[in-house]
């Protein structure tokens, strides 16, 4: 038997129930984060003690003090020549939902299904959905802090404003992390990781392969 041979097999062979369940809560995990915000920029300043808060979901932006703190930050926006942050034009809004609702779909056809080949088809499609959801998001920020409009009132290098951690942007300080429905996606992150790492160990040797 060649090692491609032996590979295809291996995908096709069933795994046991501790994988199965991994997938499972990963699968509810990836739904529940749907519930809540998955990153918070907060801008402090003189003018403003208690901070600016932006919460970002899935699908929408919530800005703090009963969404008084969006309104204060596009007016802030408008001095600079940012554009104003508006649902419609993140087109992530869009698709991001609808994307986590197929990982929880892959996980759920991984469960039934019960192969291995399920089990990876669902792991490398949460890699990349991952890995380009962190790339659009920085690329974002970075678009929002650079196509500044020449005629502004008050004329500021381009920048961009922190994915992660703490940043020092004119008079404000500016600090960005992860929330409530990004943990819980890494959490799932890491039931997928698992499910692997045990399919893997349980699977039969090749010379008790029908």
């Amino acid at each position: 038997m060649t090692r491609l041979e032996r590979t295809a097999r291996r995908l096709h062979q069933p795994v046991g129930a501790g994988p199965r369940a991994c997938f499972l809560l990963a699968a509810i995990l990836v739904v529940v984060a749907l519930m809540f915000p998955l990153w918070q920029l907060t801008m402090f300043a003189p003018q403003y003690p208690n901070a600016l808060r932006l919460d970002i979901h899935a699908n929408a932006l919530v800005g703090g003090n009963n969404g008084q703190d969006l309104k204060e930050i596009n007016l802030l926006n408008h001095y600079i020549g940012m554009r104003d942050l508006a649902v419609e034009d993140f087109t992530e809004f869009k698709w991001m939902p609808f994307a986590i609702g197929g990982l929880a779909l892959l996980f759920l056809r991984a469960v039934v299904f019960g192969t291995m080949k399920e089990f990876v088809d669902g792991a490398v499609m949460f890699l990349y959905f991952g890995g380009f959801s962190i790339w659009s998001f920085g690329y974002k920020l970075y678009r929002y802090g650079h196509d500044l409009s020449p005629t502004a009132a008050v004329k500021v290098p381009g920048f961009t404003p922190p994915m992660f951690g703490h940043k020092t942007i004119a008079n404000f300080e500016v600090y960005s992390y992860p929330q409530a429905g990004t943990y819980l996606m890494a959490g799932a992150g890491v039931l997928v990781l698992v499910a692997l790492v045990l399919a893997w160990r349980n699977r039969p040797e090749p010379e008790s392969m029908p």
